[in-house]
């Protein structure tokens, strides 16, 4: 079971996509971070995961240290290993805290929606700025670090013309993995959904041409449309498995069987 700790709703960039906007700030106290850490262990010991989510979690670096801190403790009472994971739009990101999250095996997921028109389109500051330029050197410090970090693009009707170009631009960055969601709130006319199966066609190109070339790299949709072809009726694995498999723990402490 994976616990996704909503540590604050609070954030430092303005994504006008996101489906968490910023209305009452609220923050996650060490209470019910312990008592979220306590219940785990009544699950499966065997993988348990921790999950720092947001708003923007690394606002809140010193509670992730602490909640590290408590499952370190769990580990040591229960002799089962907890394994950590945190998403963030990059904008803290450090080499204090880079550092810091190698030694104790916190792997970092980022945010990315691909070149600068395309991540510029939505993913701005407080007062409208686009980051792409700060996320990009962010980029180059994480993999520094992680170099096998997750990238995580969010796909919009207004982006889907971008959408080769922003695969291309991000596994040329250096990442080997990326998860491409589509914004399904989104206004999606027939016009977005022609465009959206020609740059399928021009992604399929890249990816032979990656494979042919022997590149270690992931790239969802793609491989898990690919293994639920192979694996046919069998693919419910891959299926959102709502509340069986990660459970989500608000500011306040109340649960969800989803993220969103």
């Amino acid at each position: 079971m994976h616990f996704t700790l909503h540590l604050t709703t609070q954030c430092n960039m303005r994504c006008d996509y996101c489906y968490s906007p910023q209305r009452n700030s609220l923050d996650m106290t060490e209470e019910i971070v312990y008592k979220t850490i306590d219940f785990s262990t009544s699950f499966n010991p065997i993988n348990t995961g921790i999950i720092f989510f947001g708003g923007e979690p690394l606002l809140k670096k010193e509670l992730i240290k602490k909640t590290i801190i408590y499952c370190k403790e769990k580990e040591k009472k229960y002799a089962f290993p907890y394994h950590y994971k945190v998403t963030t739009n990059g904008l803290l990101l450090d080499e204090e805290f880079l550092e810091y999250a190698n030694s104790i095996g916190l792997m970092i997921g980022m945010s990315v929606d691909g070149v600068e028109k395309a991540h510029n389109n939505h993913r701005i500051t407080k007062d409208g700025k686009g980051t792409f330029s700060i996320v990009d050197e962010k980029i180059d410090l994480l993999l520094k670090y992680q170099p096998y970090a997750k990238a995580l693009m969010t796909l919009t009707p207004e982006n889907v013309r971008y959408y080769h170009d922003s695969v291309s631009y991000i596994f040329n960055k250096g990442f080997k993995y990326l998860i491409v969601s589509l914004n399904y709130a989104g206004y999606w006319t027939d016009e977005h959904i022609d465009e959206l199966v020609s740059q399928y066609k021009k992604l399929s190109k890249l990816y032979k041409k990656m494979i042919l070339e022997e590149k270690k790299f992931y790239f969802s949709p793609f491989e898990v449309k690919l293994s639920s072809h192979i694996k046919g009726k069998d693919a419910l694995c891959e299926k959102c498995a709502l509340g069986m498999r990660q459970i989500s723990v608000a500011p306040d402490g109340s649960l969800y069987p989803c993220t969103q």
